[in-house]
């Protein structure tokens, strides 16, 4: 029985102890709860930026009204002023307030204030205001896939607005006062303050003034060629820097189609990071620079610049026809060099190339430029793409990856290594985010990172070259710009749908880049499905050469000398 005593008082003792100091602290809490009521402070959502400092995102004030049944002393007319005043059925209201299920009610948020004002003049007992934040983007579409948008109370729900939604979204405060049992404030209350902490400012590599520019020349190209779709990217090949992101069709950040579920994932996706395609003639780049670097190293299997490609149309690997373009045209077709079969977009000669180096040597170039991985962007749902894994890839396969088929890319992904490919042989971590604006005033700078090496700096220089005379002699004149280098490459695909071509859809695109010596600015450009002529360089190099030139007049750059 001693025993059986101290076991229990032990259990007793036990249990006061975890009581009164374990879990003391949080049912002192909860006590002081019971006879305190808080109104929220909404702090400030941090401002989102171009990299100049233009406002994107920002906030206007407006108020969120709650109510407090067991403090309202005239029900039905409290429901009835209430309802008038915030557009809400009288009955519904007046449910809420005698229901008593729950202590406070979030009663109407994002109003005016001038109904906070109306409101204010009833003076009606159980019902408060505070001031919270609605999201206000400036230039209503422009960059929406990008920026995102919030919920209803403000939190991030896509873009960049869910990206860096901690930084953005501060630490709410809130007034505190002591009531009744029944939460009436009580006399000689005593109110306990408790500031919100604003948000923190996000600037981005974007340069609106370059974003505007691109939306306006992608409207432009959806109207006259009846694509399905537009995408773009405008990026600095130096660092990296995002200074543009475009998908048309696009819609309002201040009035988001929150009650159509298809239409606005249709609208807010991404594409040119989410969605992959597959790339045709542009990916002639990286087969160029593939087989540039490995002559520039020794490679007996890479082929020299002055090298003369096999004048044939076609090549036959495993069985499987591969055709020039011209093979379907009165098209001329001759012997003909690296640069000159980048002028004329000969899937043959890349043919040549790919079979030649390998896959093991193919496969490290694809790998270093960054295929088959995501490229990094601060950006959610990026894409990996599309490669075969090495130990599957018959040399069918690999003839066609060396021009553009049997690979899947997004349109970053394909930017990147177009960029990587022209501006010396860096490859960086692409990035939106340029610094980060605290609310101590002090700035903090996001530095460029090198990822990879793919290419040497000469074999870059040569490939520029060549390039620029794809725009000037070749397939890309369209977006030749009298008075300034520019380079790029066109490509024209055929769509697949369950495994097969689909007749008549295409994908036409353009990756040009400008000065070609230094390329500061490069654009990719994705003309999705157009309708009657198709080809890349009539549909999206001309996009570029819009782009350009506003790029162009927008920093005043002067004319090549």
């Amino acid at each position: 029985m001693g025993l059986a005593i101290a076991f229990i008082f032990c259990l007793i003792f036990a249990r006061l102890f975890y009581v009164q100091i374990v879990w003391g602290k949080e049912l002192t809490y909860k006590a002081t709860d019971q006879w305190n009521r808080e109104i929220p402070i909404i702090a400030g959502r941090g401002l989102i930026t171009d990299r100049n400092g233009a406002v994107l995102a920002g906030n206007k004030t407006t108020y969120s009204v709650f109510l407090r049944p067991n403090a309202v002393k005239n029900a039905e007319y409290t429901a009835t002023v209430l309802s008038g005043l915030f557009d809400l059925n009288p009955q519904t209201v007046l449910e809420k307030i005698s229901g008593g299920k729950v202590s406070e009610i979030t009663l109407a948020r994002q109003v005016s204030k001038e109904s906070v004002e109306k409101l204010v003049s009833y003076d009606l007992p159980g019902v408060y205001y505070s001031r919270d934040n609605t999201r206000q983007y400036t230039y209503n579409d422009a960059l929406c896939q990008v920026l995102g948008f919030t919920s209803n109370d403000g939190s991030g729900l896509s873009g960049i607005e869910k990206y860096y939604n901690t930084i953005l979204s501060g630490k709410n405060g809130e007034i505190s006062y002591s009531t009744d049992i029944v939460g009436i404030e009580t006399e000689n209350s005593a109110v306990i303050y408790s500031a919100a902490k604003d948000g923190d400012e996000i600037r981005l590599t974007v340069d609106i003034d370059i974003q505007l520019a691109a939306e306006e020349a992608a409207r432009k190209v959806y109207a006259s060629s009846g694509a399905k779709s537009v995408s773009c990217v405008v990026l600095n090949p130096q660092n990296f820097d995002i200074l543009s992101m475009v998908n048309y069709p696009s819609y309002d950040l201040n009035n988001v189609p929150r009650d159509d579920a298809e239409k606005l994932n249709a609208l807010s996706r991404n594409s040119i990071v989410c969605d992959i395609y597959e790339p045709g003639s542009t990916f002639k780049v990286v087969t160029a620079a593939a087989n540039i670097e490995e002559y520039l190293q020794g490679n007996g299997k890479a082929f020299s610049n002055k090298y003369v490609f096999n004048s044939s149309r076609t090549r036959t690997v495993d069985g499987t026809k591969i055709k020039c373009w011209s093979a379907h045209t009165n098209g001329n077709h001759s012997n003909q060099t690296l640069a000159e079969a980048l002028n004329n977009s000969c899937n043959p000669c890349f043919t040549d190339i790919a079979l030649s180096l390998g896959t093991d040597t193919f496969y490290k170039y694809l790998n270093s430029f960054g295929f088959g991985n995501v490229t990094g962007l601060d950006y959610g749902g990026e894409a990996l793409g599309m490669l075969l894994p090495q130990s599957v890839v018959r040399d069918c396969d690999l003839a066609r990856i060396g021009f553009g088929q049997t690979v899947a890319v997004t349109g970053l992904q394909l930017a990147c290594a177009a960029a990587a490919a022209v501006n010396g042989g860096n490859y960086y971590t692409p990035h939106l985010l340029k610094s980060v604006v605290l609310s101590n005033g002090k700035t903090e700078e996001v530095a460029p990172v090198l990822k990879y090496k793919p290419v040497s700096e000469e074999a870059s220089a040569l490939l520029a070259t060549m390039l620029e005379g794809v725009v000037t002699e070749g397939s890309g004149k369209k977006a030749y710009i009298e008075g300034y280098r520019v380079g790029g490459k066109t490509g024209t695909a055929q769509k697949y749908e369950d495994g097969h071509i689909a007749s008549g859809k295409y994908v036409s695109s353009f990756v040009g880049f400008f000065p070609a010596d230094r390329p500061q600015y490069l654009a990719l450009i994705i003309v999705d499905e157009p309708q009657g002529t198709y080809y890349g360089s009539a549909v999206a190099a001309p996009v570029a050469k819009d782009i350009f030139e506003d790029i162009i007049k927008i920093k005043n750059i002067q004319p090549y000398v």
